[in-house]
């Protein structure tokens, strides 16, 4: 026993001085500052990305990817800060991420798109998911999204009511209804213009998809903006948030109300003005994905010719897009599916050639 007891001892004792060694030879933390504010230099103002910051935990990450942004002269990012993770059930606020985000954004010189999304446990029925929000909800969503819009005053200067609620996924996996929808973005936007008046509330962003009315997976965008109208939309959003792929069609592709292409944001607005709403559209989420076995995807030099296009296109031609969001920018962590082909730089900040294509466009001069 005696003989255990001593072996415990030097064994305890050798760890103890084995701890303290190493908490001495640890570097020291980085200290991360914002730095002094940066401007944005683009000859192609409506350039933005959509950068998936929200489950990036490290602050360095946080900064590196917004200067990257900035230096391939990106003017927006479009980021997701989650109501579920940030809004607890006693009324409480968590800002310490989303104030990273926001702090870094403003100190690059970039605008700041905020989606709001993802209903927390609290606020939805048991077995629901994240995405999952009815009526009893929607006055506590719009606590979330007003004191969002109140905090970052002067910081963010849009916000976009949910995401794709056109189809059945985004929607929690129930019918698509418009008349719904609106009715959740009168009750944001009512909130959100008390407490801070000149915060622009985007509607949508939609979805393209062909899905006709009925189906359980959606609807298709252009009868559920139709929808939207007649429910009283207008009355309710400062411009219009859509998302538009090109699949495996070029740039130039003509519109067809048959065909999920870029050029479909032209049909949007078409809608748009047979409403009388001349109000802008921001493209959300726009690309192409150079995945070598994905049926919907095209060869890596083709997605940056038709990412380019498309972008001097809109430039234009289209002069009520105020913004073209590409998605995505970066991940923290490989997805390891096709997503990853949407990407324009690696985890570990390797830009892809198309950065380098995009910071060129950024730079032509006519």
């Amino acid at each position: 026993m005696t003989n255990n007891l001593g072996i415990i001892w030097r064994w305890g004792w050798r760890l103890s001085v084995l701890c303290v060694l190493l908490w001495a030879i640890q570097p020291a933390p980085v200290l991360i500052t914002l730095g002094a504010p940066q401007v944005v230099e683009t000859e192609m103002p409506i350039l933005g990305v959509h950068t998936r910051l929200t489950d990036e935990v490290e602050e360095w990450k946080i900064q590196r990817t917004l200067e990257m942004v900035r230096e391939m002269g990106a003017t927006t990012i479009v980021e997701f800060f989650p109501w579920a993770y940030y809004h607890s059930s006693d009324g409480g606020f968590a800002w310490e991420h989303p104030d990273l985000v926001v702090n870094h954004a403003e100190a690059q010189g970039l605008t700041v798109i905020a989606r709001l999304g993802f209903t927390p446990d609290w606020a939805r029925p048991e077995d629901t998911p994240l995405n999952y929000i009815d009526e009893s909800a929607y006055d506590d969503f719009a606590v979330y999204a007003a004191a969002f819009a109140e905090r970052y005053a002067g910081q963010v200067d849009y916000i976009i009511v949910w995401n794709e609620p056109n189809l059945s996924f985004e929607w929690g996996y129930r019918e698509t209804s418009a008349a719904d929808y609106v009715a959740l973005l009168e009750t944001v936007y009512t909130a959100v213009k008390a407490v801070n008046p000149d915060m622009q509330v985007l509607g949508g962003a939609l979805a393209p998809t062909l899905e006709p009315k009925g189906s359980p997976w959606g609807t298709n965008d252009l009868i559920y903006l139709n929808e939207m109208y007649e429910a009283g939309a207008a009355d309710f959003m400062d411009g219009l948030a859509v998302h538009t792929y090109g699949l495996k069609f070029p740039a130039d592709a003509e519109p067809n109300p048959d065909v999920v292409n870029y050029r479909r944001v032209e049909l949007i607005r078409g809608v748009m003005l047979s409403y009388g709403d001349e109000q802008p559209i921001h493209i959300t989420e726009m690309g192409w994905n150079d995945h070598p076995r994905w049926t919907r995807a095209v060869r890596p030099g083709q997605r940056i010719a038709y990412t380019t296009e498309a972008l001097r296109y809109t430039a234009a031609e289209l002069p009520y897009v105020e913004t073209a969001a590409i998605w995505m920018f970066r991940t923290p962590a490989p997805t390891k599916s096709y997503m990853d082909y949407y990407t324009l730089v690696t985890p570990e900040f390797i830009p892809k050639p198309i950065y380098g294509a995009l910071q060129e466009l950024s730079r032509e001069t006519e």
